[in-house]
């Protein structure tokens, strides 16, 4: 079987880690790149040998993709994934799915009625300790999930937010903490969890003025399947020390992950240097192969490039989802219950009271 062909939209800083990605997935064939500005798209394009656009609709039509993934600042997702499905064309996006939950439903009904695959990027579901605390919940070693706990103390600084010129401004990030460095653990929450049913939540600038958007936000999270839940995230604990979720079920057990080390990285910028591990685990008859664990999670990152591998892993399940007619492991409807989650954050502040989510699909 020939491999999929596949482009990229949106050449900055991540999409050198998709480009790297597609070239470890032998199922994929990186064929063309687009991107506003023609002097980034023909740089892009010559470094990693595909066809330079600087039109998605020219893209579509004269390089064939037959699926693209989205690296666009977030507001612009929709706009690209629309089109793209509306010409039969698959679509991985980068996290977010979208910076509103309008966008996301625009993106889900094109995929639908088109019959195209949509899926969003959360790579850090693929990771070792992730997987190992998915196996152990759905095998009930935890009894079932009744606290989930998202904790991320991380950094970014000034220089940060001026690098790119939609960086820390509403209306063309989105958001900030919550809709940037969020998504992945928010994600890995709700899978673990199941469907959030009602939140409340702030958020606050704590200490970067010079931008519009939130550096931190809480949140208390009522689940569906009677679960509770809190969110700690921010950005302002300088130079970063560590983001995590643990997972504590109804017989006492607890399993957890810290999926990054110090502040997250960022894409383009700096390389994923610590590997996720497995922090948590007591769960009867095996709290004592915690050790062990630790020493397998670092053992498996030690063998890859922790910053692609993921991101590798990722799109060759799309990429078999294609071709296997089947949901990849990371849906458009996960994508979407992440921005659910995040817009009720910010509309419970807003409104000062508990926000009910219509949806709570995974």
């Amino acid at each position: 079987m020939k491999p999929l062909r596949v482009a990229v939209v949106g050449c900055g800083k991540v999409a050198g880690i998709h480009a790297e990605a597609l070239a470890a997935v032998p199922e994929a064939e990186f064929v063309a790149a687009c991107d506003i500005s023609a002097d980034r798209a023909a740089a892009f394009a010559t470094k990693h040998r595909v066809r330079p656009f600087t039109d998605l609709g020219v893209m579509l039509r004269d390089a064939s993709p037959e699926a693209i993934i989205i690296g666009t600042p977030h507001p612009l997702h929709a706009e690209a994934a629309v089109r793209a499905a509306e010409a039969g064309v698959h679509v991985l996006v980068e996290k977010p799915l979208a910076a509103t939950l309008a966008d996301a439903d625009a993106m889900l009904a094109a995929a639908r009625k088109s019959g195209v695959t949509l899926g969003v990027i959360s790579q850090r579901r693929f990771y070792e300790p992730v997987q190992r605390m998915k196996r152990a919940i759905d095998e009930g070693k935890i009894g079932a999930p009744a606290l989930g706990v998202f904790i991320q103390y991380s950094w970014r600084d000034a220089a940060y937010y001026t690098s790119d010129p939609w960086r820390g401004k509403w209306d063309t990030e989105g958001g900030g903490v919550l809709v940037n460095q969020s998504p992945h653990q928010l994600d890995i929450l709700l899978w673990l969890m199941g469907p959030a049913a009602e939140v409340s939540g702030y958020w606050a600038n704590l200490n970067h003025p010079t931008v519009e958007v939130d550096d931190t936000a809480v949140a208390s999270i009522r689940f569906r399947t009677g679960g509770v839940g809190s969110i700690i995230t921010s950005l302002s604990q300088k130079p970063g020390i560590y983001t995590k979720v643990h997972i504590h079920g109804a017989t006492g057990a607890s399993v957890g992950v810290e999926t990054d080390r110090g502040a997250t990285f960022i894409a383009g910028v700096s390389q994923i240097a610590e590997p996720p591990l497995t922090d948590l685990w007591t769960v009867p008859g095996e709290a004592d192969q915690l050790a062990a664990f630790q020493a397998e999670d670092r053992a498996a990152f030690a063998r890859v490039n922790g910053t692609t591998h993921y991101h590798a892993r990722q799109i060759a399940d799309f990429v078999r989802a294609i071709r296997e007619n089947r949901a990849p492991l990371v849906t458009g409807e996960s994508g979407r219950a992440v921005v659910e989650l995040f817009s009720a954050i910010y509309e419970s502040h807003r409104e000062r009271r508990p926000v009910v989510l219509e949806s709570g699909t995974r």
